[in-house]
């Protein structure tokens, strides 16, 4: 038997398996299936659930990995993914990694074939199945309500400069559980129009204008990677004219364990009819 990640890669359950996860929202989902202790490295930024990773070895960032300090740890099996992590980062872990497991969920129902995918790769597929049966009632709950009003809300994940998402992401799809979607941008970074990267594709640069802003209900300013705030939210919503809402990063972007707590807190947006 064999389970294959998002690359296609086949791979071989292994229960001694030495994992280094460069993913936060998988460094969570691993120790939650019960492997913890089977997890040797790991992100600065994995940071749930705080009781046990703070026993695992930190390996730099998702972008700015520490290739030394994971090759001193002699991982038996990576696990990484297509938006948090860099090619050639991957492409080098490549060379003294015997397995490199790529993922990429686009959205909330892949979190199924994720966790069966960790639980199968690392022998804990009773804890993953277990895992999948609370998702599926959450989702089965949130399919069953009535869906939100329809809006085009501006995502925003970094100012300096703006960024925001595309609908072809998981954020953009977990809004369009409840009725919203997100507008479609042009790149504004410098060269886009020349040299148009998938990354830039996905989570687009952009400048305010009145013709934006015509075409949008209202803005979402993400509490992750950028941290924005109420303060952030007051001042852009005087300056558009159209309503601003700070909202969850992590139930919105953390696939994984948190989607669960995702799609209740879909539910809870939902019912939240006078937000826009």
């Amino acid at each position: 038997m064999h389970f294959t990640d998002a690359l296609g890669t086949p791979h071989q359950p292994d229960p001694a398996a030495r994992i280094v996860s460069l993913v936060p929202s998988i460094t969570e989902l691993l120790c939650d299936l019960g492997l913890a202790g089977q997890v040797v490295g790991r992100t600065g930024f994995c940071i749930h659930p705080a009781a046990q990773v703070g026993a695992i070895a930190k390996i730099g960032g998702t972008k700015d990995v520490n290739l030394e300090k994971i090759r001193k740890l002699a991982p038996t099996h990576v696990v990484v993914n297509i938006d948090e992590n860099e090619k050639p980062t991957v492409e080098a872990l490549a060379q003294f990694v015997p397995n490199i497991v790529v993922t990429h969920p686009l959205a909330p129902r892949d979190n199924l074939a994720l966790a069966r995918l960790m639980g199968g790769i690392f022998c804990a597929g009773d804890k993953a199945a277990a895992w999948c049966a609370a998702f599926e009632e959450a989702y089965a709950a949130l399919q069953a309500q009535p869906k939100g009003r329809p809006a085009t809300l501006l995502y925003c994940i970094w100012q300096d400069p703006w960024m925001s998402v595309s609908a072809d992401t998981y954020i953009a799809r977990m809004m369009a559980e409840i009725g919203w979607k997100v507008p479609q941008l042009d790149d504004a970074s410098p060269g886009a129009a020349r040299y148009a990267t998938r990354y830039a594709t996905r989570y687009p640069r952009f400048n305010w204008s009145d013709e934006l802003v015509a075409r949008i209900d209202g803005v979402l300013l993400s509490t992750e990677p950028y941290r924005f705030t109420d303060v952030h939210a007051d001042a852009l919503e005087k300056q558009i004219g159209k309503p601003v809402h700070v909202i969850d990063g992590e139930m919105m972007s953390w696939y994984g364990s948190r989607s669960l707590a995702g799609v209740r807190y879909l539910r809870a947006l939902a019912q939240s009819a006078s937000m826009f």
